[in-house]
């Protein structure tokens, strides 16, 4: 279906908002507005001879190689979002960081479940073990206190390079792994204070990861389709512990020594657990989603 350029900006918007929060990924809005099989497209098509045609100058032919427009609009859509809500999210985090994770929960939810709509038969060995081994991955990774693996501008590097490959995989949150990074906040900062050279290495790391990684997904998801997808909602949905609104520091010994980590626990064991606006903002989540969607398949945006 092709899209108008402001359908293609208004899925921007929506992958921009996916990304920044650490919730539902910008590849499922991607693959549930419509667009994911162009966007990769695109992306893979950014090889040896479209760096051949930009040394030559030949430029218009690079625009059209690379569905320049398309990828044009949907970034400045994508990157409004983020720098439109950074300030925001972030205060949420600081002030109310119950609701905003119900408010993920959401997101998360429906997201899963239109993935398994429309994506995935879990009618065979096959697919209900890729689900399982998916649902495994994420609640093992939601469950193990973040890790800081390299700090200062090579920590940014690697965790553009990493989140970006996340970013656009259906199913998988880019900004879910830099909170198993440790590195949520820092970035979320650095956007937030427009920090110029941390934002230019984050950049470069986020263009190096999406050039190595896109062609290895686009050749995954033509041969593996039904089993990748399968793995994909079984991350998507045991993800859900992740952003479990309720949570509570312990103390794990490791061979360094005590390390803090947040564990979920049940809204009874929490002092102020704000369970009616918890409930509000999940509903606000699943809709929004759920949403978007419908509005995407009705107008063909």
């Amino acid at each position: 279906m092709k899209r108008s350029p402001a359908g293609v900006f208004a899925c921007g918007l929506a992958m921009g908002a996916a990304d920044i929060v650490p919730g539902v990924s910008g590849g499922t809005i991607a693959l549930i507005t419509g667009i994911y099989e162009r966007l990769l497209a695109a992306i893979v098509s950014a090889d040896s001879d479209a760096l051949l045609m930009a040394l030559s100058g030949r430029w218009n032919a690079l625009w059209h190689r690379i569905d320049g427009g398309f990828l044009s609009i949907l970034l400045l859509g994508i990157l409004t979002a983020i720098f439109s809500m950074a300030s925001g999210i972030h205060w949420l985090l600081t002030h109310y960081p119950q609701p905003l994770w119900s408010f993920f929960s959401g997101l998360i939810l429906v997201s899963a479940v239109l993935l398994i709509r429309d994506e995935v038969t879990l009618n065979s060995f096959d697919s209900l073990a890729g689900f399982t081994f998916g649902v495994c991955i994420a609640v093992g990774a939601a469950l193990m206190p973040p890790v800081t693996f390299l700090a200062g501008l090579p920590g940014l590097f690697f965790a553009g390079a990493m989140a970006i490959c996340a970013m656009i995989l259906p199913g998988i949150s880019g900004s879910f792994l830099l909170v198993l990074m440790g590195m949520y906040e820092q970035v979320l900062s650095a956007v937030k204070t427009l920090q110029v050279t941390e934002l230019s290495v984050l950049a470069a790391g986020c263009v190096t990861g999406l050039l190595l990684f896109a062609r290895l997904l686009q050749h995954c998801l033509q041969r593996y389709r039904a089993l990748a997808m399968a793995f994909l909602s079984g991350v998507l949905m045991g993800s859900l512990v992740a952003v479990w609104p309720w949570r509570q520091e312990v103390l794990l010994n490791a061979a360094e020594g005590a390390i803090s980590a947040s564990r979920p626990v049940l809204p009874s064991t929490v002092t102020d657990a704000q369970l009616l606006a918890c409930f509000g903002a999940c509903l606000i989540g699943c809709f929004l989603v759920w949403g978007a969607q419908a509005l995407a398949s009705r107008r063909g945006l």
